[in-house]
């Protein structure tokens, strides 16, 4: 099953994507994607549902965050081994972790603003892994149980803010409009490896990223137990589980970074596609 939620800012609308991909609207049914939504008991309600007889929405237009009501934004730093060496560092004993504000999310085409003073903007194609039912201290063996889905997620991030600016990622990962995610969030179910799902992004029709999660360092069942022993999870809950090689950071033979009118496009098999266009600082284009 994949979940989305699409309509304005603040007004936006339930909805499912049926198996021959048209978009059937949900507001008859619930009011909105939450994280009750996502728990076992939520996404079973959602399976008895006839799709084909709820009405059909030809143009979504604004596509949102595919639920709303997340509590954490959990991200995994240097995950793929050659994404380690491209920023020369060293594959991590243990998972690195650091968080992104809610504040940064946004739809999967909404606008991505480069911060005030930005000067590294840079991009990061990621599998990001929806939590269904709390987790705390669970089993590496049993942690798939307690995953609702999977979606896409960029994880933009300012360099300079992240490395150079005293310490802690968290100043380069969080700024208003690093957080897209979508289109879809695609039910377990229908992802029966998360670790083999290839993945891609482009810069203005340049493919700098071309992998797979099979790369991963530690996998998603490592990444949900161990997370879970430091911090219970929570329906709702995003883990963004870390980037192959190609960013802009570590672009041969110099870096380049994000600038305004840059677009970019990438994607997750079978988990769908972001587009996004690259503005100069303008909280219009956050706020509205």
């Amino acid at each position: 099953m994949k979940l989305m939620r699409y309509g304005a800012k603040g007004a936006e609308k339930p909805a499912a994507v049926d198996a021959q991909g048209v978009v059937r609207d949900l507001s008859s049914e619930l009011v909105d994607i939450t994280a009750h939504t996502l728990t076992p008991h939520g996404l079973q309600r959602l399976r008895e549902i006839n799709l084909a007889s709820l009405p059909e929405v030809s143009n979504p237009g604004r596509i949102a965050v595919p639920w709303s009501g997340m509590q954490k934004f959990i991200c995994v730093g240097l995950n793929y081994a050659d994404h380690a060496a491209e920023s020369n560092l060293p594959v991590p004993a243990e998972p690195v972790l650091f968080t992104k504000q809610i504040s940064a999310l946004m739809g999967p085409n909404d606008p991505v603003v480069i911060p005030k003073g930005s000067v590294k903007t840079d991009w990061e194609v990621e599998l990001g892994v929806v939590i269904g039912t709390k987790a705390r201290y669970v089993s590496e063996a049993d942690a798939l149980k307690y995953v609702a889905g999977y979606c896409v997620v960029n994880d933009i991030s300012e360099r300079e803010y992240q490395i150079e600016r005293g310490g802690t990622w968290d100043k380069g990962k969080g700024c208003d409009t690093f957080g897209p995610v979508g289109p879809w969030m695609v039910t377990a179910d229908e992802v029966p490896d998360p670790q083999a799902l290839s993945m891609w992004l482009e810069v203005n029709g340049k493919k700098v990223q071309n992998g797979s999660t099979k790369t991963m360092v530690f996998g998603v069942a490592h990444l949900v137990s161990y997370i879970s022993r430091f911090m219970t999870l929570m329906p709702g809950d995003l883990i963004s589980t870390g980037t192959p090689p190609g960013v802009g950071m570590g672009q041969k033979p110099s870096p380049w970074y994000l600038k305004a009118g840059d677009t970019m496009k990438l994607g997750i098999e079978g988990l769908g596609q972001q587009d996004q266009t690259v503005h100069a600082w303008d909280p219009a284009l956050i706020d509205n």
